[in-house]
């Protein structure tokens, strides 16, 4: 490349960032060990990343950059994109502190209100700095609420898509155990027939939506195995009226015919899968459906009732590593999601060690909690990468994590928007 070429390449890199220094914008330039870009499964080693207000402006070796630009000293660490949490709930907390019936039931709004912001705070210090929240069982509507004052900047947390009720068939949720007749509070909005269901996803996409979430399946008294309890009909109307309005669906489903009638209606993804086959997952993977496989999830309920992490597992965790990776070997986009509030927020990360546990790559797991979520939850013209024109979204954390997934809880620092996160906010 010649030496005219170069000074072009170098002017069009500085002339924004002139720019943007002479409005008054100030530009960071940090300097880790190496730079994991979320996409091509690599560490760079001795790459450097230009952020000018909430953008990455420029990624790679000496890069050039305005005389004013800050250096951000971040020897040992490997900087990636700020993880993104698939499946959380916000406004629980974990099961052996507190039963979800008495959750729901008994533990007044403001506190769990209160809670959540607590919640949301552990999580973006823990490096995730994005969040679905797939439901506030029996909050209502107040994810919406908790959403805008982190983005007015209220409250610290990270970037959220809320599903805000969540949708189940009538009578198949919870809580129960009560007098057959009395009213009691229950944990999602009640629906049925096709009539009942559309109403019901236009008013809770009203009220502040991002996503739709259905209960394809559930058990209809306690005790009982899990069926089928939206008709396919059901899931069908769902969808169709959340994707006239730009809205996109997940799917409890924890058997193979609530997957089945989930993967028939077009849904965007599948929570959990603990049911799927082959033809299931092969299905998926043709129609591009991610799959959320919560393996924190039956890993901590498992742990409540005695297990103490020892092989050979419970049934129920075992169910889930081996769906887990028949869903790999069958090509299914993975959701890296661990149904955080069922164990403790802000230890988002187990999800990802126990990915690799259950046998994936340490370097998949880390793009299915960077990139690949960043697309299958459509925030990827966002975030999701270190890449010029994103959102600066980042997280440094010590080590290589593509050599040791341990690395993901070693956060050495946390930026949002730009913006780098007070270790002691």
């Amino acid at each position: 490349m010649t030496m005219r070429w170069l000074a072009i390449l170098a002017a069009l890199a500085i002339g924004p960032l002139a720019a943007a220094s002479a409005a008054g914008t100030a530009s960071l330039l940090l300097k880790p060990a190496g730079v994991f870009d979320g996409v091509d499964g690599k560490v760079h080693a001795r790459w450097q990343v230009l952020v000018t207000g909430d953008k990455i402006v420029a990624v790679g070796p000496d890069l050039p950059h305005p005389a004013d630009a800050k250096p951000i000293e971040l020897p040992g660490t490997t900087l990636m994109p700020g993880m993104i949490e698939g499946h959380g709930h916000l406004f629980l907390h974990p099961y052996n502190e507190t039963s979800w019936d008495d959750q729901v039931l008994h533990e007044p709004l403001a506190l769990r209100t209160a809670r959540a912001v607590a919640s949301a705070k552990a999580t973006l210090l823990a490096g995730f700095t994005s969040e679905r929240d797939l439901g506030t069982e029996g909050a209502g509507y107040a994810d919406v609420g908790l959403k805008a004052a982190i983005d007015e900047g209220i409250v610290p947390g990270p970037r959220l898509s809320v599903a805000t009720r969540a949708i189940v068939a009538l009578g198949a949720y919870g809580p129960k155990g009560f007098e057959p007749g009395v009213v009691v509070p229950q944990g999602a909005e009640e629906v049925s027939g096709t009539d009942q269901i559309v109403a019901a996803v236009r008013r809770q996409i009203a009220a502040g939506a991002d996503w739709v979430k259905l209960y394809a399946d559930y058990r209809w008294r306690p005790g009982e195995d899990s069926r089928a309890t939206l008709s396919l009909d059901e899931i069908k109307a769902a969808v169709t009226a959340a994707h006239d309005a730009g809205r996109p669906v997940a799917v409890h489903a924890s058997t193979a015919e609530g997957m089945r009638r989930a993967v028939a209606a077009g849904v965007d993804t599948i929570e959990h899968g603990y049911g799927g086959t082959p033809e299931i997952f092969a299905a998926m993977a043709a129609k591009r459906i991610a799959l959320c496989t919560t393996l924190a999830a039956s890993d901590a309920t498992s742990r409540y009732r005695g297990w103490n992490g020892s092989e050979p597992a419970p049934p129920g965790v075992v169910l889930n590593r081996q769906s887990f990776r028949m869903a790999m070997k069958a090509g299914v986009p993975i959701c890296m999601g661990g149904d955080v509030g069922v164990f403790p927020h802000g230890q988002n990360a187990r999800e990802i060690e126990l990915m690799v546990d259950a046998g994936m790559a340490p370097a998949d797991a880390l793009v299915a909690a960077t990139w690949g979520n960043a697309r299958w939850l459509h925030l990827s013209r966002k975030l999701g990468a270190v890449k010029p024109g994103l959102l600066a979204d980042l997280v440094a954390v010590d080590g290589d994590p593509t050599a040791d997934i341990g690395a993901v809880r070693r956060i050495r620092m946390v930026m949002k928007g730009g913006v780098v996160v007070p270790a002691g906010q």
